[in-house]
């Protein structure tokens, strides 16, 4: 397997990976208001059934990262585009922003995730960065699990961060 920046020809190869997930369980959150205090509480809830989550749509996001200098690393093999990652750069806040990481489902849990997120900690490493970000639905268990196995912690939540308004849980680790 090769790890390379993306070109053109390879954006069109990462928008026809299907980003799709099936899950059995989610992250239910209860927030209350007691005296004045905002009290948020999450917990893993397993799902009577598993089910298949469309991955969330972003349209024309990935050209214009590339068009603005982001990292864009694809992962390939005979010539077969197999996973990317989409990595923003926010050196006034010490930060890299993974907007996107995608394995085509062929291709889960062979390693691939793991090598394009090694690189891009190394990119944000050498590019003098302390800090990596990224957010995923609530219900999306297998990347909660993935970034908790490669030392990402919870550091938050929007409500309705996605346009169908699931929530979108933020996760951080250091470098």
């Amino acid at each position: 397997m090769h790890i390379y920046r993306a070109d053109l020809r390879d954006l069109t190869a990462c928008l026809a990976l299907d980003g799709s997930y099936e899950t059995d369980h989610v992250w239910q959150v209860v927030q209350q208001t007691d005296d004045g205090q905002v009290v948020a509480r999450f917990r893993t809830v397993r799902l009577p059934r598993t089910m298949r989550v469309p991955y969330p749509s972003w349209g024309e996001a990935l050209l214009t990262h590339q068009e603005r200098g982001d990292l864009i690393l694809v992962a390939a093999e005979g010539g077969e585009v197999r996973g990317y990652i989409d990595q923003e750069t926010q050196p006034d806040q010490g930060i890299a922003w993974i907007h996107h990481l995608v394995v085509a489902s062929a291709h889960r849990r062979n390693r691939i995730g793991t090598a394009l997120l090694a690189r891009g900690l190394q990119n944000a490493r050498q590019g003098g960065l302390t800090h990596m970000l990224t957010v995923v639905q609530s219900k999306n268990h297998p990347a909660i699990r993935f970034l908790e196995h490669n030392g990402f912690t919870f550091c938050g939540y929007n409500e309705r961060f996605y346009r169908n308004q699931d929530i979108g849980l933020y996760f951080g680790r250091g470098l």
